[in-house]
């Protein structure tokens, strides 16, 4: 089975690395050997930075792509950055992969942890209209999608996980109370 991937990785001008944050080291020095001047990797390994993939494949062309699950419904939000030897075409040939399936975003790598307040409301806007566009379409309960999103020590889990030890769920069912009490009492 590995050697499929290998080959596929061999005979491939752009490769999509998408494999957990614990494996990314152990993968990317198997590819090493594969990984020319002229292959793009684009990674959407959460929290593996460009410095890391560019140290570790010692040479190659780079973009970190920050999605998010809404690509399924054509809705998705996603961030990238071009590491040091990718130019603006390999910029654009992603652009137009990722635009395919939501909108994208082009910020430097720094920024993934402070997003500039103009690109961190667009992002959790077009977030959250994904996440409603995944619903309608797919027709599931929100927490039968919050389990095929989230993964054990992931992401999405631990801040699902800050939300519910805060009482996010309780308090926003009393708002939803309050609010369909107060529109009684006003008719």
């Amino acid at each position: 089975m590995i050697y499929a991937w290998l080959w596929v990785v061999d005979a491939s001008d752009v490769i999509i690395f998408s494999v957990k944050p614990q494996v990314a080291k152990n993968v990317v020095l198997q590819l090493r050997p594969l990984l020319s001047k002229k292959k793009l990797l684009v990674s959407i390994a959460a929290g593996i930075k460009l410095k890391d993939l560019e140290e570790w494949a010692g040479h190659g062309q780079f973009i970190r792509v920050m999605p998010n699950i809404p690509s399924a419904a054509g809705m998705a939000a996603s961030v990238m950055s071009l590491g040091g030897s990718a130019t603006e075409q390999d910029g654009e040939l992603v652009g137009k992969l990722f635009g395919s399936v939501g909108k994208i975003w082009k910020a430097d790598e720094k920024l993934f942890q402070s997003l500039p307040r103009e690109l961190a409301l667009g992002l959790a806007s077009e977030t959250v209209l994904g996440a409603a566009s995944m619903a309608v379409q797919s027709g599931k309960h929100p927490g039968l999608l919050k389990d095929d999103v989230t993964s054990p020590g992931g992401t999405t889990i631990v801040g699902i996980h800050e939300l519910e030890k805060n009482g996010f769920r309780g308090t926003f069912m009393n708002a939803v109370v309050a609010a369909a009490k107060r529109s009684q009492e006003l008719s």
